[in-house]
């Protein structure tokens, strides 16, 4: 006996499917013999047809193996897998297997290619229009287009065939959109197929077949009529019988509603779809050079034809002007693309070194686009050279615009995946980075239809690894676009990212969220959106959210759940249980998205529900969270098995369990919808189960669902008898939560059914649930509109909310949506299912309610008498809990929420401590609308309001903390206006909580912080706050030192020495021992604060410092030297700060006011903030950073105002200053000559002369000249001698690296510019008291920015460049001349041959 026949009887096994070497799979997939592999598949065919429905299970394993064996050629093997897979077809649905078989149709050998075609076919003919929804045909036809390209003719005619049964399933309206690019023959021929085609139901489904004439393959035979690809009745006409069977058995509304469609399909097919042939794809073969000549020469001027590769450029240029006027007079049907780019393309081509003619070519290319039938092989020729001109500063837009052209001609998918090829092939960053921005704007523009999402991710991935950071800031911007469309689950790819990176995507995820993507524009997305019809448009957002589920990328994890596996999630140690479960958290963590098959885990997982170990129960599930949103709505076959067991733990007797078993439960039907949860009796045998935290919590959840649904399966009747034994438990809790839930059962089954069901009550019953019914039908609710359909019906394929960004925007009025309110302790113990509660809070409907209207009606905060004076005695009187902390913990959040209660609405006070960020925001618009409106109750609930803000201080959500700054800032400005005095309870427990945030990362919430400081000093003494500001001058946080070393700096410059606490003394010594800080923004703002006393107090600083090393002395004496300032002879008044006033014993006792604060202006407080920046410290000195708006004097309160330069007076400068006495700071917290408006208007105008704008320094330099020119005017610079010279010479550098080196500016203004700047300095230095004043180390650098000017070459070639020359050798003498002559022999040696040049060069040349 031969060997195979030893090895036949071993290999049917107990259990046929598995998945080990001897199983019949193994037998079909790896064995040799050819009659071993046809037994095996007819043992398959017989489990199939008698196994049934039960088969299905195992279809994910058998399909792919069956598909990849039609490679072999033998007939009766291919006869019997086609019988297999059919009969497998029958036991299952195409969407279960629709992942599999698109994964073969990739697959290079043909006979796999077409025998997967044909199988298409054939299941396609069980269809019907509802069952082949656009979500499951759109990957289908988009496999079988690329098959009907295809060089093999079998392959193109199965494709054909498939798609020509698809066109008579659900019509052309379903279909056309999908054939857009399809040609007119072949559009012709799939119509064909289609009228032959006959469905199964009633007919035979070959007999239209039989008809059809292929090509035959070798070696095939007439074995394959159930596939209707021979003309012949043979051995196959038994196959159909299982085929047909299937359908017969059904109801006989899928038949109908077949018939239906055919009849559509065939009434459509004379109206064609105009828009979708606008663009549709044009194919031609590829033309040779000689061909494309003599197209081109027929339609262009033979000199263009001729100078094309000429030498001169004009010449060039003006073959490039003839061209486009003949491109723009040619009509589409004349134009031939191919020839006219392969002209362009010609010597030089894109390497083209002209720009002009460049920019004149891409324009030129984007015309024919548009113009003509641009086909994908006229695009090949371009594209190549458009990505390499894309990073070009002179031809980029033009390029983009051609490219923006080519993708509306041959589609975005495929432009878009040839440029990123093209891009990332090249090694140029520029290309690279612009390539990116350009995709970002056409996504917008086209949409996101069609495009390959997991190409993008690894094209994406690899710009987020290079090394040039515009390449990684274009692919963030581009992935913030894709996230408008595929929504959080984006991030899932991205989360191995470096930290850094990771926070930078996470910012610009952050800054689409509530977005909604734009109205496609351009391209097939913009004809196919318009064109629907009502009926269509609300399928519209179901449509975008499945195409992203569907190009999601899935892996396979079944390999991975081995018996091992689950033997140790099953063990009775606790611990291996643990890890078991541990493995398959990462096993699906490291997925990301899987597809359905996961082997024997539910069943594992479903075990662990029930365990004792009731952390092991919420570990899984939490895993089944994770598996609910890494298989989609794929995880609906798993409810009835998996899901009701979850519904069963919301009876546990912990919180904890229940609300981590509701997250699951709500993650699980955002996947899935509701139908399957409410189909059968499953829920209704669980509402049985006398048990009253699963009845209170299944209740409240459906009365959350039921309302969301349009309709629903008839079996929830079977939950009104247990509904109405909840109606009457002797649990207070369930009975509410059956009330609840009565008006949307009632929603749904009606009034006479749901009074019908109380037949079988006892009287008495019967009677009062009769009563609860009238009264529930008074405020049942209407049904959702058909707008609510994208996002209350994720059925079948649909997406889940997470990939629906376009669906129904949420209403931001809080009282217009119903929000479930959790129990306060539940919140906290949510954790994970955050994001899941986020997502069913959009879905609610708005439900009017007239007592809920009422409710947030009326005010936000109450005024309770005393009740601020009550709670600060509690907390001083240890009955209470004090507000200090380094992190919030429970205790301390309850003890708010009981402050809270009294005095707080009950509504915003849910939207307060809700676990989701969003109501959040949205507790903090009401906050801010009723700010103005309730002044007196936010002003006696304000402790209270400012404890809530620094706990959201603590949240790690950015939006939530840009709100509560800005609520901030409103708020102190409300309480200055008020005159209100912050008391000392109040400060202590929010100030060291500020102050925590000065220190983030984020610059503008930095200038939030130091602005709301600001304001605070209104109504808090400036004393009292300098010894929290100094505290924070302690933390490991480099950035918050700084920080506040810059604050305690304007604190100082504002209001003198007697702000320091507790003395200047030891204020100044703790300041000084920063000096020595590792971190250089940290020194420098010590040093600016202790500069900052000493232009206030001058030596007597050295004193109060006390010792320090020698080389933080060393620096900060460079600092003092440095500084233009010079210490006053007495120091400046100091500023006298009013006490708070002691506190009333009457209900207004919490209203303390102050004397009447100054009104800072907003720029005030922004230069301050901006002062508070150490970058800005070390680029620019600090007289430099002034940014005033207004100086000026108004009746005893000083106003800053910031003069308009061009209308600036020089002889207001010189009025008589009236100094008011400030009441509680002064003006301006960065100049410390608080009495002269002079100075600081010069500061100004001095500031402006460094600008990168020429014409703001040249009017700045004109104003200083006019001064300069009058004698009684002149000594108004003194004192900004050296302030102005530093300035002079950064415009002098600027000019020298960027102006000089910008081709688009004019030289002529350069020249202006030099010669104001000339011709001040000289002015200047011809006034010998002003020109001594000028210190050695300006000396130095404006001698060196001399010198660097005689010495660039760029000045020589200018027209006046030599009169510019003369001019600097005039100014130099006048330097020596004038300037103090100490100053000047002390860096002799480092000029000296300088020096005797320019005199040489002066005296020599000709006056």
């Amino acid at each position: 006996m031969r060997k195979w026949k030893r090895r036949r009887p071993n290999r049917l096994q107990t259990n046929p499917l598995s998945l080990h070497k001897w199983s019949l799979l193994s037998v079909v997939g790896k064995d040799t013999n050819v009659m071993l592999v046809a037994l095996a598949a007819k043992c398959l065919t017989g489990l199939a047809v008698g196994l049934r429905k039960k088969f299905g299970q195992y279809a994910g394993h058998v399909v792919p193996t069956i598909l990849e064996k039609f490679k072999e050629k033998k007939p009766q093997v291919v006869q019997a897998l086609q019988e297999a897979i059919d009969a497998i077809f029958l036991t299952t649905t195409l969407q279960n297997i629709s992942e599999d078989v698109l994964a073969v149709m990739d697959n290079k050998n043909p006979t796999i290619k077409q025998q997967t075609s044909l199988f298409i076919a054939r299941s396609f003919r069980h269809c019907t229009a509802s069952t082949l929804p656009k979500s499951l045909l759109k990957p289908f036809c988009a496999a079988l287009l690329k098959h009907i390209n295809d060089s093999a003719p079998e392959v193109r005619d199965a494709a054909f065939e498939a798609l020509g049964t698809a066109l008579k399933v659900v019509g052309e309206k379903a279909v056309n959109p999908f054939l857009a690019d399809v040609d007119k023959l072949k559009l012709d021929k799939i119509k064909e197929c289609s009228e032959k085609v006959e469905l199964v139901h009633g007919k035979k489904s070959g007999l239209a077949a039989d008809k059809k004439e292929f090509k035959p393959v070798p070696g095939r035979t007439a074995t394959s009529g159930a596939a209707g690809d021979k003309d012949t009745k043979d051995i196959s006409a038994p196959k159909p019988g299982p085929l047909k069977k299937a359908p017969a058995t059904k109801a006989g509304g899928p038949p109908k509603k077949g018939k239906t469609a055919a009849p559509g399909g065939a009434g459509s097919a004379g109206t064609k779809n105009k828009k979708g042939l606008e663009t549709k794809e044009i194919v031609e073969p590829e033309l040779s050079i000689e061909v494309c000549e003599e197209k081109a020469s027929a339609v262009l001027p033979a000199t263009c034809i001729q100078l094309l590769d000429s030498s001169n450029w004009k010449e060039r240029l003006a073959c490039m002007e003839e061209f486009q006027k003949a491109v723009e007079l040619m009509d589409r049907t004349e134009m031939p693309c191919q020839a006219l780019v392969r002209m362009l393309a010609k010597k030089p081509g894109w390497k083209e070194t002209n720009f002009q003619v460049m920019q004149m070519k891409l324009h030129i290319v984007a015309l024919i686009a548009q113009k003509g039938n641009f086909s994908k092989t006229s695009a090949q020729i371009v594209l190549d050279g458009l990505v390499d001109k894309i990073g070009d500063v002179k031809c980029g837009n033009n390029a983009k615009e051609a490219m923006t052209a080519i993708a509306e001609a041959c589609m975005l998918p495929w432009t878009a995946e040839q440029v990123m090829s093209m891009a990332f092939s090249q090694k140029n960053p520029k290309n690279q980075s612009e390539t990116l921005n350009w995709l970002s704007n056409a996504i917008k523009e086209f949409g996101f239809s069609g495009l390959n999402v997991k190409a993008f991710i690894s094209n994406v991935k690899t710009a987020l690894a290079a090394t040039n950071p515009a390449v990684r800031t274009s692919a963030i911007t581009l992935l913030g676009v894709m996230y408008l469309y595929v929504g959080p689950s984006l991030r899932m790819f991205f989360e191995d990212e470096k930290p850094a990176l990771l926070s930078q995507i996470d910012a610009e995820f952050e800054k689409m969220q509530g977005q909604s993507p734009p109205a496609p524009t351009r391209g097939i997305s913009k004809h196919s959106i318009s064109g629907t019809d009502e009926g269509e448009d609300g399928d519209e957002p179901d449509e975008v959210g499945t195409d992203v589920v569907d190009l999601l990328p899935r892996t396979e994890i079944s390999d991975k759940i081995t018996s091992e596996l689950v033997s140790k999630i099953g063990d009775k140690n606790w611990k291996i249980r643990k890890e078991g479960l541990d493995e398959v958290a990462a096993i699906i963590n490291e997925a990301k998205f899987i597809q359905p098959n996961i082997g024997e885990l539910p069943t594992a997982l479903k075990g662990r529900l029930n365990d004792s170990n009731k952390i092991l129960v919420q570990q899984t599930l939490n895993i089944l969270q994770q598996l609910a949103v890494a298989m989609g709505p794929n995880i609906k076959q798993h409810v009835k098995n998996l899901g009701i067991p979850i519904i069963t733990v919301l009876g546990d007797s912990k919180n904890n369990v229940r609300a981590a078993a509701l997250a699951t439960v709500n993650a699980w039907a955002e996947q899935t919808g509701m139908k399957e949860w409410l189909e059968g009796e499953d829920l209704s045998e669980e509402l049985k189960k006398e048990n009253p935290f699963l009845r209170q919590e299944l209740l409240g959840w459906l009365a959350e669902k039921l309302p969301t649904l349009r309709s629903t399966p008839t079996d929830l009747i079977l939950c009104v008898p247990h509904l109405y034994s909840c109606l009457e438990d002797r649990n207070g809790d369930v009975r509410k939560k059956a009330q609840d839930a009565l008006p949307f059962f009632m929603m749904h089954l009606g009034y006479e059914k749901m009074a019908k069901a109380t037949g079988k009550l006892k009287p008495t019953s019967k009677d009062q649930v009769l009563a609860m019914l009238e009264k529930a039908k008074a405020n049942m609710p209407a049904k959702p509109a058909a707008s609510a359909k994208a996002t209350s019906k994720p059925v079948g394929g649909s997406a889940p909310a997470k990939f629906q960004p376009a669906s129904a925007p949420v209403e931001d009025s809080v009282s217009s949506t119903v929000e479930t309110k959790p129990d306060p302790k539940k919140a906290k113990a949510l954790g994970v299912s955050s994001k899941a509660k986020s997502a069913q809070g959009k879905k609610v409907p708005s439900k009017t309610s007239l007592k809920e209207d009422e409710d947030k009606s009326g005010p936000i905060f109450i005024v309770v008498p005393n009740g601020k004076e009550q709670r600060m005695k509690d907390e001083k009187g240890l009955k209470v809990l004090k507000w200090n902390f380094t992190t919030p913990r429970d205790e301390y959040i309850e003890q708010l929420k009981t402050q809270m209660s009294s005095c707080v609405a009950k509504w915003l006070q849910d939207e307060m401590f809700h676990s989701d960020f969003q109501h959040h925001n949205k507790a903090l618009a009401v906050m801010v609308d009723h700010l103005e409106s309730e002044k007196e109750g936010v002003i006696g609930c304000l402790d209270l309001i400012l404890k809530w803000l620094t706990l959201r201080f603590f949240d790690t959500n950015t939006s939530v903390l840009m709100k509560a700054l800005e609520y901030l800032k409103l708020l102190f400005t409300l309480l200055s206006e008020e005159e209100y005095h912050l008391t000392e309870n109040e400060a202590s427990s929010f100030i060291p909580y500020l102050i925590l945030k000065v220190g983030e990362p984020k610059d503008v919430i930095r200038k939030d912080v130091r602005a709301i400081l600001n304001r605070m000093c209104l109504v808090y003494p400036a004393s009292k706050m300098f010894p929290f500001i100094m505290e924070g001058t302690k933390s490991k946080n480099s950035k918050q030192r700084a920080e506040c070393l810059e604050e305690l700096g304007c604190l100082v410059e504002s209001y003198g020495m007697n702000v320091c606490q507790p003395t200047p003394g030891k204020a100044l010594k703790e300041i000084a021992i920063h000096i020595g800080d590792r971190d250089n923004a940290v020194r420098n703002a010590a040093l600016n604060t202790i500069v900052t006393v000493y232009n206030v107090h001058g030596d007597q600083v050295f004193k109060l410092i006390g010792t320090l090393s020698e080389k933080d002395m060393s620096m900060l004496e460079e600092r003092i030297k440095r500084s233009a300032k010079r210490p006053s002879a007495a120091p400046v008044k100091q500023v006298e700060e009013k006490p708070p006033r002691t506190q009333s014993v009457n209900s207004n006792a919490s209203m303390q006011r102050k004397g009447p604060a100054e009104d800072m202006s907003s720029k005030l407080n922004q230069a301050r903030s901006m002062s508070g920046h150490p970058e800005a410290a070390q680029m620019v000195r600090r007289e430099f950073q002034l940014d005033l708006d207004e100086i000026e004097n108004d009746n005893g309160t000083v106003r800053c105002e910031m003069p308009e330069l061009v209308q600036h007076k020089l002889d207001d400068i010189f009025e008589p200053v009236l100094i008011p006495e400030p009441k509680i700071r002064a003006v301006s917290p960065h100049f410390d000559d608080m009495h002269s408006n002079t100075a600081s208007t010069i500061n100004f105008i001095i500031s402006q002369v460094a600008s990168g704008d020429i014409n703001t320094s040249i009017q700045a330099l004109t104003q200083i000249d006019e001064v300069l020119r009058q004698e009684d005017k002149a000594e108004a610079m003194s004192g900004h001698i050296d302030q102005f010279l530093i300035a002079t010479f950064m415009q002098l550098r600027l000019i020298y690296n960027t102006h000089m080196a910008d081709e688009k500016l004019e030289k002529d203004e350069i020249i202006k510019l030099y010669s104001c700047i000339i011709g001040n300095m000289i002015s200047l230095f011809q006034i010998e008291s002003l020109a001594r004043e000028a210190s050695t180390g300006v000396l130095k650098d404006l001698m060196h920015g001399l010198i660097t000017l005689m010495l660039d070459s760029r000045i020589e070639d200018l027209e006046e460049g030599q009169q510019v020359i003369r001019s600097v050798n005039l100014l130099v003498v006048k330097v020596l001349e004038k300037s103090d002559q100490t100053n000047i022999l002390r860096h002799a040696p480092a000029w000296g041959l300088c020096t005797s040049y320019f005199l040489y060069v002066d005296f020599s040349s000709p006056r």
